[in-house]
């Protein structure tokens, strides 16, 4: 089918070409019953804009913050700033510069200094992981009040009515996290659900709550809560002593220890620890596709990941505020990501070599 051209829809009109692109964006100077004969024969020939030669034309550059954790504390970040960088090299063309802003994840002052440096630099776009709630706040309503379009991923905070959320639904996480352990343990057993260096009072890490919900959804909706015992941990992994002691005081005290699901992406800790005390027993369910993690993984130590897809979400992040403001498109407001159940004997077809290894 060949592309409809402005020229093909003003030839069928009867019109010139400068009304029909009037009425494509709605400029005026049109009388209505002109406009109504126009508006019908591009639904009668199902014409779509040339989005690319329009973003082309407008010869506007435009700048994207964007707000990630600084991979040097936490390889978790390796991915989003990856995938960031592919969706920035590809949107070069339409004159589209990203700038990457990075923070140490585990200092909330850093996030700040960084969340100040891009609003005085005023972006026409930003995207961010909001890992500290309360003091992503202030920053949400002077963006607001600026005018500047924000897109979250890693954590979701609908209160602020951002441009879009990308990210898994947690909560479906959790529900597939716990059809995985009863089909893989469906005798009576303890399950660990282990949270590791993430402050769960802090209400920006909602989607661990959540994925703790989903779980425990999934034993309520078939009655099987009386066959399991749940036991929950918020481990210390900063004070490495403590995690040690802690797993420690949880595998000497809960013998029927069967599964541990860990609901961050440091499931690879976990498996170090039961390695290092001969542990061969507690089957491990984690996040994330992190070399270390799959390191494990292939060892079986860990049973299951489920992929996030960082990279993907720093990759759509950028596309949403590309398509937003370059391409004008309407975006919807959240953009979930596959759930992913990676095991060993599937990996393979889960790890893009040029992806994992060749960082943008």
């Amino acid at each position: 089918m060949k592309n409809i051209r402005i020229k093909d829809i003003a030839v069928k009109a009867k019109v010139s070409a400068g009304t029909v692109d009037r009425v494509l964006h709605d400029r005026g100077n049109v009388s209505e019953k002109v406009k109504e004969r126009i508006l019908k024969i591009i639904e009668e020939m199902n014409y779509e804009p040339n989005l690319m030669a329009r973003a082309l034309g407008t010869k506007k550059d435009f700048h994207f913050a964007a707000l990630i954790g600084d991979p040097k504390y936490d390889s978790y970040w390796i991915d989003p700033k990856a995938g960031i960088g592919k969706a920035a090299k590809e949107a070069r063309q339409y004159g589209v510069k990203v700038t990457q802003y990075m923070f140490n994840p585990y200092d909330i002052s850093s996030f700040q200094k960084k969340a100040e440096e891009i609003t005085r630099a005023n972006p026409d776009g930003i995207l961010l992981a909001p890992i500290f709630y309360e003091e992503v706040l202030p920053f949400f309503k002077t963006w607001k009040e600026l005018g500047i379009p924000f897109v979250l991923f890693n954590t979701q905070i609908a209160e602020f009515d951002p441009l879009s959320y990308i990210g898994q639904d947690s909560y479906q996480s959790g529900l597939v996290a716990g059809k995985l352990i009863h089909y893989g343990q469906s005798n009576p057993s303890t399950i660990l659900i282990a949270h590791i260096d993430e402050d769960i009072a802090n209400s920006s890490q909602l989607h661990l709550t959540k994925k703790e919900q989903g779980l425990h959804h999934y034993f309520d909706q078939y009655n099987l809560n009386h066959q399991y015992k749940f036991i929950k941990a918020e481990l210390n992994l900063r004070n490495y002593a403590l995690f040690v002691e802690q797993l420690d005081a949880i595998v000497e005290n809960n013998p029927q220890l069967q599964f541990c699901y860990v609901t961050t992406s440091r499931a690879h800790e976990v498996a170090k620890y039961f390695e290092q005390k001969f542990i061969n027993h507690i089957k491990i369910i984690g996040y994330d596709l992190l070399p270390q993690n799959l390191h494990y993984l292939n060892k079986g130590a860990i049973s299951f990941l489920i992929n996030q897809n960082p990279l993907g979400q720093g990759y759509w992040g950028i596309n949403q505020l590309v398509d937003h403001l370059v391409f004008k498109k309407d975006i919807a407001a959240i953009k979930f990501l596959p759930l992913d159940i990676v095991t060993k004997e599937n990996l393979n077809y889960y790890i893009d070599e040029s992806m994992l290894y060749n960082r943008f």
